[in-house]
Formats: C-alpha cells, sequence, structure tokens
C-alpha cells in the first residue's frame, strides 16, 4: 500500500510541476502572459556570473556566485539562468541583453532577445449608415491606433487594413449579404457581429437617428414632455386659484350673514328701530305685536240708521310729557239735532 502511495505521490508532482513550468516567451504576447525568455548560452556551472539588462527602461537582474543583486519585482532568473516573467505588461516591450561570465570573468556568451506585449483588443461594434442609395460602415473600436481592420462579406475577407470605414456603392446593396469587420494585433483578434443591408436598418434604408416631425425623435420627445410637464403645472395652478376663490366668496357670505343678523338682535334689544312720536309730534300708535289693540266699544244708537265710528284706543301713557289729544275725526253724515256731541272717554 505504500509503495501505491509513492506512485501517487509522485504523479502528482510531476504533473503539478509540469503546469507550473511557465511558457516559452514569444516574439508576440498578450498583456497579462507569464512566460520564460531561455538562455541560448549553455550554463552547466551554477558559480558563473549572469546579467539580463532591459535596454529600453534600464533594469538590470544580476546573478553572482548563486545569488541574485537587486531583485527587481515580477522577474526571477532561473537555475540555468533563464528569465521568468510573471506577468508581463506593455512595460515589458523590448529588447534584452544577456551576459555570461565565467568563473575567471571571461566573457562566454552574450545576445539580445526581444519581445513586444500587446494589450487585450476590444469587441468591435459595426454600424450601418445609408444616403442616396450608397452605404458607409463604421467599425468602432475605442480609438485604438494600434489594431488592423478586417472585412468581411458573407464570412470572406475582402479588405484588411487601419481604415475603420467601408464604402458600398449601390449595387452592394441591392445583393443584400452580410457584412462583419474584425479588430487584431499580433497577440489577439475581435470580430464585431454581422449586418445587413440597409432595407433592415430601418425605416426607408435610413440606420441613423429616428424623426418625428422631421426633428431628432429624442430632442421632439424632450419637448412635448416639457411642454406637457408646463400644462399640468398651469392647470394645477388655475384650479387652486379657482378654489381659494370660492372659499374667498362663501368666507365673505358668511361674513355679511353674520352682520345682518347681528344688527337684527341689536335693534330688537334696544328697540330703537321705533320712534314714540311721528314726525308731527303726535303720539305713535302702539306696535301690534308687542300690545294687542283693545276692543273699540260701540256707543248705543238712537236710532238703527245711524253709524258711529268706534272710539280710537287711548294713547300710551308717557311719564315726562302729556300730548294733546288726538283731533276727532269728521263724520261725513250729518249728525241730528238731538243727538249728544262727540266726547272722548275718560
Amino acid at each position: 500500500m505504500s509503495c501505491q502511495y509513492s506512485l501517487v505521490f509522485v504523479f502528482l508532482f510531476g504533473f503539478t510541476t509540469a503546469l507550473t513550468v511557465a511558457e516559452i516567451c514569444k516574439t508576440d504576447l498578450l498583456e497579462g502572459t507569464s512566460c520564460t525568455i531561455k538562455l541560448p548560452t549553455k550554463n552547466t556551472d551554477k558559480s558563473n556570473e549572469i546579467t539580463w539588462a532591459h535596454l529600453s527602461s534600464d533594469a538590470v537582474i544580476h546573478r553572482k556566485n548563486g545569488r541574485i543583486k537587486k531583485p527587481i519585482p515580477g522577474l526571477t532568473m532561473e537555475e540555468d539562468g533563464s528569465l521568468t516573467f510573471e506577468s508581463v505588461s506593455l512595460k515589458n516591450t523590448g529588447k534584452y541583453k544577456y551576459t555570461v561570465y565565467n568563473s575567471d570573468g571571461t566573457e562566454i556568451g552574450a545576445g539580445v532577445e526581444e519581445i513586444r506585449v500587446y494589450a487585450k483588443v476590444p469587441k468591435p461594434t459595426l454600424t450601418i449608415k445609408c444616403k442616396d442609395g450608397n452605404a458607409t460602415l463604421t467599425c468602432d473600436f475605442r480609438e485604438r491606433p494600434d489594431l488592423i481592420v478586417s472585412w468581411y462579406e458573407e464570412g470572406k475577407i475582402i479588405q484588411k487594413e487601419k481604415n475603420p470605414k467601408l464604402f458600398l456603392k449601390s449595387d452592394k446593396i441591392q445583393e443584400k449579404k452580410t457584412y462583419s469587420c474584425s479588430v487584431g494585433n499580433p497577440a489577439s483578434t475581435e470580430q464585431s457581429n454581422s449586418i445587413m443591408s440597409c432595407s433592415d436598418t430601418g425605416p426607408g434604408g435610413d440606420s441613423g437617428p429616428r424623426k418625428l416631425f422631421g426633428f431628432d425623435f429624442w430632442i421632439m420627445v424632450s419637448i412635448l414632455a416639457g411642454g406637457g410637464s408646463l400644462l399640468l403645472l398651469l392647470i394645477c395652478v388655475l384650479v387652486i386659484c379657482a378654489c381659494r376663490s370660492c372659499k374667498t366668496q362663501r368666507q365673505h357670505e358668511q361674513d355679511e350673514d353674520e352682520l345682518r343678523l347681528r344688527i337684527f338682535q341689536d335693534e330688537g334689544q334696544n328697540g330703537t328701530a321705533r320712534s314714540k312720536h311721528t314726525a308731527r309730534g303726535q303720539p305713535a300708535p302702539p306696535i301690534p305685536q308687542e300690545e294687542p289693540s283693545p276692543q273699540i266699544p260701540t256707543q248705543t244708537q238712537t236710532q238703527p240708521k245711524a253709524q258711529t265710528r268706534g272710539r280710537p284706543p287711548p294713547p300710551p301713557e308717557d311719564d315726562d310729557e302729556n300730548p294733546p289729544p288726538l283731533p276727532r275725526p269728521r263724520n261725513k253724515q250729518h249728525r241730528k239735532r238731538h243727538e249728544e256731541p262727540y266726547r272722548p272717554m275718560e
């Protein structure tokens, strides 16, 4: 059992070691790649002195007597003198000069190795704009002048250059073929989605911005939305003003009713609404609601044909003054001689 476990351990260790060994650096590398630049000179003696110098940044990694002087982060030197990059970046682009000396200080090998590091390519976006029967394809890749643009028609490459635009005439548009573009550098490549002719891009074969009433669609939507908001605000202001006006009018009417009721109550309490005398100085007759009028006594007539007028009610007594009696009203009928004259009742 122990022998089997040993074999399994050796197998796993060898597999892990194989995975951790970095690949050999190519000339063109993608940013973030881990690789190793092999030392061309065969170095069998570990006591030899080895130097790697980056000519573009003056970075130097130096090993002597098996010890590295001033180690550089991200760079390591293997036992055989090879230079390993943990993760290459754009600043690692350039030429690296190596020099090998033996224990006596004699140069036994020298040379230059070059690597070029490229950033990852973004996925391009393809747009088409049709005008006057012709079409212009635009491949947008975020302003990367180092990229090469390739144009495809039905999956076949038709043009390869740095120009991000492709012009199509009307006869090509009538064929209704699919087009796409790809951008790339020596380390990576990305391709866009395919697009068909102008008839599939929008009404009238124009893929430009939509229009409403002859103007840009979104500008008109913004104007209409702003106008609708102002109209709604105006309606709200008018409704508020109308409600306030109605409330003020009701309050005014209520105040008038209260004032009128107050005046009527004051007149009823003070009794100043009716004076005691008339304009000619005669006492005013009593108010029917307050004092009932006394019954008018009738005089006995000697003759049934004679009609006499009832006596007027006595005037109200006044403590301050004694007004003269009321004048006797005239009787149109002739009084007979044997009738007594009219006398006021005592």
